[in-house]
């Protein structure tokens, strides 16, 4: 027995011991590190102010030689390395420790200076740091629908500064042996998305156009389901093999975004058929099944008037 009871002793004593470096792991990090709201993201009520989902603290991974991805604080962000400078694509959570925290990722790949900056869309977890890259000499290019979208656009978070390079339809850029093509598609998270299409690496960063998990189409900002599939098909055309998701912890594949192409598809020819049949729009989101491509719309986020009126609008045309 008595055996017994030392051993028993030895195990608790083991796992309240194990136990304490697994909590401080579970502790948000002090600084910019601590995880903060992103606005509009995917898993945010989204609308004119925005929520986001808790940003985990920042790291960086290659993707490809010369082609980087920095996870956390916000948004995924991409860098393209060449020793003439840095292309990025997406700036973080708004914010001085942010954009701090951010830097010093990039810094642990190259000390060269960003050149150019692509932002993907208005929202402040993609767009919060548009300033200080400005500030840093950085030639920050939007589309022009996202530096009008900033005149109404704002976040509990603070409002991002304007780019100061806007396009049409399309940009290209060269630092060094790398070249960047920023596309304007048409209407899908916002009205102002761009996609960043690096052709030698055959890399697309693609903003809240495509991400890991369930979708939202921004409408107050010009967002659309109905198109966004059209948006989508048109990016399929381009030449690329892997895609850095707006959100979610690793790359993805083409065949990842033919799949999510797929899936909204499904998603808006459900929906259309339901409002064909007269489903009352209080009852759209609960009358689209989704299950079986793993999305759920029955959310607040799909059902704010400002997003489901619109939604529902469309569907009916």
């Amino acid at each position: 027995m008595r055996i017994r009871v030392l051993q028993m002793a030895c195990v608790l004593a083991s796992l309240v011991g194990s136990s304490v470096p697994m909590l401080a792991q579970q502790q948000p990090a002090a600084g910019a590190g601590a995880p903060t709201q992103g606005a509009g993201g995917p898993g945010g009520p989204g609308g004119r102010q925005g929520g986001g989902p808790p940003a985990a603290p920042p790291a960086i991974k290659q993707v490809k030689p010369g082609l980087y991805m920095v996870t956390g604080i916000g948004g995924n962000t991409t860098v393209r390395v060449t020793n003439d400078g840095l292309i990025v694509v997406d700036t973080k959570n708004l914010g001085d420790e942010n954009y701090a925290a951010l830097m010093a990722q990039i810094k642990t790949v190259s000390s060269a200076p960003v050149k150019y900056v692509f932002i993907t869309h208005h929202h402040q977890d993609h767009s919060g740091n548009i300033g200080k890259f400005v500030e840093s000499g950085a030639t920050v290019i939007v589309h022009d629908n996202l530096n009008k979208n900033l005149d109404t656009y704002n976040p509990p978070q603070g409002k991002p500064a304007k780019a100061n390079n806007t396009y049409g339809e399309d940009r290209e850029v060269k630092v060094g042996n790398a070249t960047a093509k920023g596309y304007y598609f048409g209407r899908a998270h916002t009205n102002g998305d761009t996609w960043v299409y690096f052709p030698d690496l055959r890399v697309i960063a693609t903003g809240d156009s495509f991400v890991a998990q369930a979708p939202n189409a921004d409408y107050p900002f010009g967002g659309s389901a109905v198109e966004w599939v059209k948006t989508l098909d048109k990016v399929l055309k381009l030449d690329f093999d892997t895609a850095i998701p707006g959100h979610g912890n690793d790359p993805m594949t083409k065949a990842d975004v033919q799949a999510f192409r797929d899936k909204m598809n499904t998603l808006v020819t459900r929906a259309q058929q339901a409002v064909k049949s007269g489903t009352p729009k209080d009852q759209l989101l609960a009358a689209i099944k989704t299950d079986d491509i793993g999305w759920n719309v029955n959310t607040p986020q799909w059902s704010q008037p400002a997003r489901l009126d619109p939604f529902y609008a469309e569907l009916q045309k």
